[in-house]
């Protein structure tokens, strides 16, 4: 009919309208019938009409093997060395470690860490259908390749780097320095490249997205870059050192040993200012945006009459700054230098805190000069430089490494020497974009990824965001242990994403889906555990539930009340 309008006209012309009028209904019934059946198909093994997805495991297609990185071996040597530290640390301390957990929690664990949110029902039946042994690297792999990644990788990194702030808008554009590091991770840029970039980039902040690092500081009353603002975050980031209170006074409570690692001395109000005076360089130059210019630093010192010009300067290893060359691209070259392992260390500590949600010392941006938390952070920093400041090799070290695929349960008796150590796996809070995602997940047979449908896109999206907005966004502080506040339990369990995830919906919830295409209550059970929580229900969780639902009227709703109870479980909102 779309190939021959004019006759398709002649032909329905001859028919009455209501012939008409039902025809063309009848039609979009047909559409109508169609669409839910290519959104509900594959659920269950008798009705694989378009995809591979199936509640049981035994009736998953796939059209391709997952990717496996070629390579992945040659981590090995590495993994081994970063073990040898981790259990020569436990017998130093004469500390146990937990057993190894099993795959589906460390593929939890990946999957919360790399793109914020847990395993798909989806992903879980196709690991299944590999070699136990191969899954957690097969999973890994396939994460590392998911836009997904790069996007939630991007803003964890964004919130560290510029603040969750809007800054002058005038001047600054978050969304744009968001989106350049996606594209970072996407090619795996090397890290020293990224830091180079970000702190000597020029020009516009709408063309060259990374000069909102500068940007993100400039300030509104005369439309430039803070220098102690950008010395402060660069000596947090870059170098994992805390010498802010360096800005008003010597250091006097022996905080900050600055110097030679192997001769430390205290931090002094010069080693700032003079960090600070790098900054300074960076000019606004009308339309051309942020161009290097001179040096033209002063400060006045605690104690002194008046103010003294301050030359660029670094606070340890001076022997590594270039004499010769820009300001921004001498202080460049001396974070990124290979022998400046302190810089090396920054990085492994906040890779590290991104994989197991805390950081490795007291603190992510807190690594003293004159001592290490653990040895094996020495270990990654320089097989990190070793093999070209590569992140994803470090993020598959740090996966392949034993302290990460440890239970967070044991037989002994857990003390703080133990989760300090990392003998166990640390219990840690997930983060509210973690918790709203790990919902949106469990409430979906399929992966929630970019290939999703664009309905669903803007209802994951909008639904995050709405969520992390009433459930409490903390900022920069990316590794808070806070407990959940009343206030936040109440809206997971009254507020509006939960009810429209939970609420009968034949297209898009699990609830329904199960419902619709489980074999039996023990198989319902079973799947809504592994969709909410990765994991098989116990016996007797599951033994309750089965109960729960064949002694139910309404066996809809007996499921739906379910999937209500496990999503505001304590259990989803923490990562194990």
């Amino acid at each position: 009919m779309l190939l021959y309008p004019r006759l398709e006209f002649h032909y329905m012309s001859k028919f009455p309208k209501v012939a008409i009028a039902s025809l063309r209904w009848s039609w979009f019934a047909v559409l109508v019938l169609l669409t839910f059946g290519y959104l509900v198909a594959g659920l269950s093994g008798s009705r694989q009409w378009l995809t591979g997805v199936a509640l049981d495991s035994k009736t998953v297609t796939s059209n391709s093997v997952p990717f496996i990185n070629k390579n992945g071996l040659s981590i090995l040597p590495s993994v081994q060395r970063v073990n040898a530290d981790w259990n020569q640390t436990l017998a130093n301390q004469g500390l146990d470690h937990a057993n190894p957990a099993n795959w589906l929690t460390v593929c939890r664990r990946l999957s919360l860490a790399l793109v914020g949110n847990g395993l798909s029902l989806e992903e879980i039946r196709a690991l299944e259908q590999i070699e136990e042994s191969r899954r957690e690297r097969v999973h890994l792999e396939n994460l590392l390749q998911d836009q997904r990644f790069h996007h939630y990788w991007a803003e964890r990194w964004s919130r560290f780097l510029v603040g969750t702030d809007g800054g002058q808008f005038i001047a600054y554009r978050r969304r744009r320095f968001r989106v350049w590091l996606a594209e970072v991770f996407a090619a795996n840029e090397r890290y020293d490249r990224m830091v180079r970039e970000l702190l000597t980039a020029e020009g516009l902040w709408t063309d060259k997205p990374q000069v909102n690092f500068v940007t993100a500081t400039f300030d509104s009353n005369d439309g430039s870059a803070d220098p102690i603002r950008l010395a402060a975050r660069t000596s947090r980031v870059f170098l994992g050192l805390r010498i802010d209170c360096l800005q008003c006074h010597n250091d006097f409570l022996g905080n900050v040993n600055l110097g030679d690692a192997q001769e430390p001395r205290e931090g002094m109000q010069q080693d700032f200012h003079e960090l600070a005076a790098f900054f300074t360089s960076a000019k606004t130059n009308g339309l051309q945006g942020v161009r290097d210019g001179v040096v033209d630093y002063s400060f006045k010192y605690l104690n002194d009459e008046q103010e003294t010009d301050v030359q660029a300067g670094v606070p340890f290893l001076p022997e590594l700054l270039p004499e010769e060359g820009k300001p921004r691209a001498r202080l460049a070259a001396w974070v990124t230098h290979p022998e400046n392992i302190q810089a090396a260390r920054a990085a492994v500590s906040h890779v590290w805190a991104l994989m197991f949600g805390r950081s490795m010392g007291e603190a992510v941006d807190n690594l003293p000069l004159d001592e290490l938390s653990h040895p094996m952070m020495d270990t990654m920093a320089r097989d990190f430089v070793a093999h070209g400041f590569n992140i994803r090799r470090l993020i598959r070290v740090i996966a392949e490494s034993e302290a990460f695929r440890v239970d967070s349960r044991s037989e002994f008796e857990i003390t703080p020497e133990h989760e300090l150590n990392f003998a166990v796996f640390p219990l840690v809070r997930l983060r509210p974009e973690q918790v709203a995602g790990s919902i949106i997940q469990a409430a979906r047979i399929k992966t929630t990824d970019r290939d999703s449908s664009f309905v669903l896109q803007l209802q994951t999206m909008t639904g995050t965001n709405n969520f992390v907005t009433q459930y409490g966004d903390i900022g920069e502080d990316e590794f808070n242990s806070d407990s959940i506040t009343i206030t936040q339990r109440l809206l997971m369990m009254n507020g509006n994403l939960l009810g429209e995830l939970v609420e009968a919906n034949p297209i898009l919830n699990t609830s329904t889906h199960v419902g619709m295409f489980a074999r039996d209550s023990a198989h319902t059970v079973e799947t809504l555990y592994l969709a909410a929580f990765n994991r098989y229900p116990t016996p007797a969780e599951k033994k309750h539930f089965v109960s729960r639902i064949d002694c139910s009227e309404d066996s809809g709703e007996a499921i739906e009340d379910l999937v209500w109870i496990l999503l505001n479980s304590s259990e989803l909102a923490w990562n194990h």
